[in-house]
């Protein structure tokens, strides 16, 4: 079951995005930085566990980005990903988004939901807000993608 993330689930998101973070597959979070964002995360809850997350970030009037997509080792390939990712274009849409991105080392993944690559340099506002902050900028090595709504 998909549902909004709450405040008792930011200590269990931290751990899913560290796992991932400490392969070099995402940039960690900080506790912080969760509580500050918490609701702009879903979870994906399986018995009482909670075994992904996914955050929509709004970047500007008519984009919005996908980000901090994980789900705990060995539930992959049961469609959690998916589920997750179209809850945010759901809401993108809700919101009356035009456009919403991600930066990934898995292009595959998005491909199958319609996002279609495309240059960085399309996304300005993400690349002036998080990426100069980032200790990869820049020279990133995510691809990004981006789907039409």
């Amino acid at each position: 079951m998909i549902r909004k993330a709450r405040i008792a689930d930011v200590k269990i998101i931290h751990k899913l995005l560290l796992n991932y973070a400490k392969d070099g597959l995402m940039l960690s979070r900080s506790l912080s930085e969760l509580y500050e964002g918490i609701r702009d995360f879903y979870v994906y809850e399986d018995e009482g566990e909670v075994v992904g997350t996914v955050c929509l970030q709004i970047c500007w009037e008519d984009l919005a980005e996908v980000r901090s997509l994980a789900v705990i080792e060995g539930r992959g390939l049961r469609g959690i990903g998916r589920q997750l990712v179209e809850s945010c274009l759901d809401e993108a849409r809700l919101l009356g988004l035009k456009r919403v991105f991600a930066l990934t080392y898995k292009p595959g993944f998005f491909e199958k939901l319609g996002f279609h690559l495309i240059e960085k340099s399309e996304l300005p506002h993400k690349i002036w807000t998080d990426c100069i902050k980032c200790p990869k900028f820049p020279e990133c090595d995510e691809l990004a993608l981006s789907i039409t709504l």
